[in-house]
């Protein structure tokens, strides 16, 4: 009676372990806590962060709503057909399907047909002719979700991979953007560079002209003054340079031969004005690197699984059929039908280790997942901030430079004319037009500035997957 209690005991404490470790074996992954509050500061205080509740997101606007210029809409097209980085991630998403499905046809019986004939004959008497036509199937009951956690590990495997493909598509459009703009921005400054070029040469004419008809005037005037036309001649050899180069790396990203862009003008760029970044957790799906890190976790998940099943018994199952004729095995011609079936069951016990350090590594590996997921969502927070307080500050210095060139426009005229009448220096003049120059240099610069944080900032919110 003591020793039936007993294995009563035993059998009910067993059937509990089982169940619980089937429960820990075949669970699915859930996202763990994240705390996304304050993720993205504020760009016009200095220490708070940005209460963000609206559900409306910047990253939720199509690319071509964003990137108005018809030009730039050709060449990002161009780009989402031709680059070879992305072309390349298609492919890698194909190659994920194609694991994905095979993890899927892991839960069927395997078969394979193996077909054998043998000819044979004793001290030249009549040959004996054998042949066996066998079909074997062998299959893995998934007892404890090995193949189950391998299979979801492959669907999180796919989804990371095309996670990656968007953010490949991101970058190419973020990058086409930039150098888009960029050229918009150098060809602005080859204009102001032109036109200072031909108010320094009508400066250094007019003083060549006073030196020899007004005494007073030194040839040290005359020199600065040229000397000042060769310095705005440098800028223009340099800002061409610059155009060639960003129209050959731009020619490289949309996948041609190094040419010419056709573009608009700076001041014709219409850029959004409304910034909403949605809420936290949309940061954390629309980031297509910050989802491709979950998803590792999320992998890394069902790794620990498929370790820890490793410890539970296996079953498979092996069947054959054969047509034969082999007398060997009791069957004489014509052929007959052989039918075997054999189940064994195969419960790992020492197996030097592996499958604990197997265990140890998984979850290591999960650790190393979600330090990195989290860091992932850190700096997505980082760069829309510094998105948000690059357009802020652009677009403040940019309004600056605007009423100070306006000022500096007016010092250059005012200098010429009092140098003409001898109440200014030479000097004054070539400070006056350095300043001026410098100045609509640095607008444009700063006017570029914003157009890059619009790109940024899309880019930063996960723009890209529409």
């Amino acid at each position: 009676m003591m020793k039936s209690k007993l294995y009563t005991i035993l059998a009910i404490g067993l059937a509990v372990f089982t169940l619980s470790s089937c429960k820990s074996l075949y669970g699915k992954y859930e996202r763990p806590e994240v705390n996304t509050a304050g993720l993205v500061r504020d760009a016009l205080s200095d220490k708070e962060t940005l209460a963000v509740t609206d559900t409306a997101s910047f990253a939720n606007i199509p690319w071509r709503s964003v990137f108005t210029d018809p030009y730039l809409q050709t060449l990002i097209q161009k780009g989402l057909d031709n680059n070879p980085d992305l072309l390349n991630a298609a492919l890698n998403v194909k190659m994920a399907e194609a694991q994905l499905k095979a993890a899927k046809l892991s839960f069927l019986p395997s078969f394979a047909f193996t077909p054998q004939g043998t000819i044979s004959s004793w001290d030249g008497s009549k040959a004996n002719k054998i042949y066996s036509l066998p079909i074997n199937a062998s299959w893995n009951v998934d007892l404890f979700g090995t193949l189950l956690s391998s299979k979801r590990a492959a669907q999180v495997g796919l989804l990371q991979t095309k996670d990656y493909q968007v953010a490949v598509k991101t970058n190419i459009i973020a990058g086409i953007a930039n150098m888009y703009y960029t050229l918009l921005m150098l060809d602005k400054q080859m204009e102001l560079v032109n036109d200072m070029e031909q108010l320094t040469k009508d400066t250094w004419d007019i003083m060549k002209l006073q030196k020899d008809a007004v005494i007073g005037i030194r040839s040290t005037a005359v020199q600065s003054a040229e000397a000042n036309y060769y310095s705005v001649l440098v800028q223009k050899t340099d800002i061409r340079r610059q155009i060639r180069e960003t129209e050959n790396a731009l020619s490289l990203l949309i996948g041609q031969q190094a040419q010419a862009i056709t573009r608009g003008k700076i001041e014709d760029q219409v850029l959004p004005s409304n910034f909403s970044t949605g809420v936290g957790i949309q940061l954390l799906n629309n980031r297509a690197d910050v989802h491709a890190a979950e998803m590792n976790l999320a992998q890394c998940f069902y790794n620990v699984q498929t370790a820890r099943s490793r410890f539970y018994p296996g079953l498979n199952i092996n069947a054959s059929g054969a047509y034969t004729n082999n007398g060997g095995m009791g069957i004489v011609n014509p052929g007959k039908l052989l039918l075997t079936a054999v189940g064994s069951l195969t419960q790992p016990i020492f197996q030097n280790g592996k499958l604990i350090a197997g265990l140890k590594v998984a979850k290591a590996q999960y650790e190393q997942a979600y330090n990195t997921w989290q860091n992932a969502i850190l700096t997505a927070g980082s760069e829309v901030s510094n998105a948000l307080v690059l357009y802020n500050a652009s677009a403040e210095k940019s309004k600056i430079e605007e009423k100070r060139i306006a000022v500096l426009k007016q010092n250059v005229e005012d200098t010429k004319e009092l140098m003409s009448s001898a109440g200014s220096t030479y000097l004054e003049v070539i400070t006056a037009q350095s300043s001026l120059l410098n100045t609509e240099l640095s607008k444009v610069a700063d006017d570029f500035s914003r157009m890059q944080a619009i790109v940024n900032l899309y880019s930063a919110l996960g723009g890209g997957a529409k």
